[in-house]
């Protein structure tokens, strides 16, 4: 059962807010932009009409943006919102509120009970604040990597984390073990350190093949010794811990973290990263206004080029006129005949196209780097940098709300631009003369 946002009901309070803050503040603005009852009404299915009510969805979807806007955590978003009154204005509060609107953990109950589709909805509907100019038939579409919060993956580290999870394990059916090996492994630990060091090479990997040799023999102990029911449940990761430990440098498909088993690892060619342990993301962005109208998140690893059909189907669904054009770099070779818009890459000028459409094809290949900051601010305004949230659905949420806060901020811009110096650059485009503009800054004054 949903409650009703205060600004719904037609009383108000003693310390209504509404009216004591800047009306004019983009924030604010974007609040009364967006369509908060298209959400209720697409959200309202997901709720129980029994027990005690939940919170409003204009709060937890307006946290939920909020904290990608601001680049918050789950607890820095609602102890901002305690202090902020914009913030509490925007989420749809009419009196000032001294306490917290909810507790960090309700932001992740209220991402899995949405899931992607809803997140979704509230990316389309960031793009559709935009109007006309989310639908230029021109696109501009790029690939990136979105990490997971893991640490660099070794085999030491692994082989380390399931011999300290057996070993809890055991502890927590009370298993009496015949050997725990904790003084061994803290000793190995320290022996696998400087392995890149050419005499310490051989010392670390003995090392390591003994502490595969111990996560064996702790395995194996607790295949024997659990109850038929506790071994049913963790068939899974004892299946997974085999694999761990049997695992070559040399192999394909490895597993790079126990409890992000399907990311996998991409080379980008960078000398500062040169690889980097998540899952692809795709961000397609139109040419002139650069509004983000698609993203796809990859759960396999594969070329650019087999990226771009997923790619444009996510933006054409957000759009009402199909894709025409979409404007890529040199690693989406062999695309071409797997997609129907028609795809323009830098290369040596067609013998079949006129000076007109070379010139063309190569003022679209110049203006293709412009999604590159682009994907720049996703990650270190957005949180697109690293996502912590878990899975392979969490990357696509990740992904669509950093979108969503790109598309939500560009509007805020635009808005803070027309607001405040729109009847400045009015009057000088009137005039027509940028030698005038200091005389039309003093009529304004």
């Amino acid at each position: 059962m949903r409650s009703n946002s205060p600004v719904e009901q037609p009383q108000s309070g003693f310390f209504d807010i509404t009216d004591q803050l800047n009306s004019n503040h983009p924030l604010l603005a974007l609040g009364r932009a967006i369509n908060w009852a298209v959400l209720d009404e697409f959200f309202s299915p997901l709720y129980s009409h029994l027990g005690r009510a939940a919170k409003p969805t204009r709060l937890m979807s307006g946290l939920l943006i909020l904290k990608q806007l601001h680049d918050l955590s789950d607890e820095a978003v609602v102890a901002q919102w305690q202090m902020n009154p914009y913030y509490q204005v925007f989420c749809g509060e009419a009196c000032f509120q001294t306490r917290l609107p909810c507790h960090s953990t309700e932001l992740v109950k209220f991402r899995q009970r949405i899931g992607e589709e809803g997140v979704r909805k509230i990316f389309a509907m960031s793009i559709a604040l935009h109007g006309a100019a989310a639908e230029e038939s021109v696109v501009l579409v790029d690939t990136t990597v979105q990490e997971k919060a893991i640490t660099y993956p070794t085999d030491t580290k692994l082989a380390i984390k399931i011999i300290n999870r057996l070993n809890k394990l055991a502890k927590k059916h009370g298993i009496k073990q015949r050997r725990t090996f904790v003084k061994e492994v803290r000793a190995l630990r320290l022996a696998c350190r400087h392995f890149r060091h050419a005499r310490r090479r051989s010392k670390a990997r003995k090392a390591l093949k003994r502490l595969r040799t111990i996560a064996g023999i702790l395995l194996r102990e607790l295949q024997r010794t659990l109850p038929d029911t506790v071994l049913q449940q963790e068939t899974d990761r004892f299946e997974l811990y085999e694999k761990v430990l049997a695992q070559q440098p040399k192999d394909k498909n490895k597993i790079y973290s126990l409890h992000e088993s399907d990311i996998y690892c991409i080379g980008k060619g960078k000398d500062h990263k040169p690889y980097e342990y998540g899952r692809k993301a795709s961000v397609v962005a139109t040419l002139e206004s650069q509004v983000i109208v698609g993203v796809a998140s990859h759960d396999e690893h594969v070329h650019d080029s087999k990226t771009l059909d997923a790619a444009l189907d996510s933006a054409n669904e957000n759009r009402e006129t199909p894709i025409t054009s979409a404007v890529v770099d040199r690693g989406y070779r062999g695309c071409k005949r797997k997609v129907e818009a028609e795809v323009i890459l830098p290369g040596v000028p067609l013998k079949k196209d006129d000076e007109k459409e070379r010139q063309r094809k190569r003022r679209l290949c110049q203006k293709r780097s412009a999604i590159e900051p682009i994907i720049g601010h996703l990650k270190h305004d957005f949180r697109l940098a690293r996502n912590w949230l878990k899975g392979s659905q969490g990357d696509a949420i990740n992904l669509l709300m950093a979108a969503s806060a790109w598309n939500f901020r560009k509007w805020m811009a635009i808005f803070f631009l027309f607001e405040y110096r729109g009847n400045f650059w009015l009057l000088c485009m009137q005039t027509k003369a940028e030698q005038r503009c200091e005389v039309v800054w003093a009529k304004l004054n």
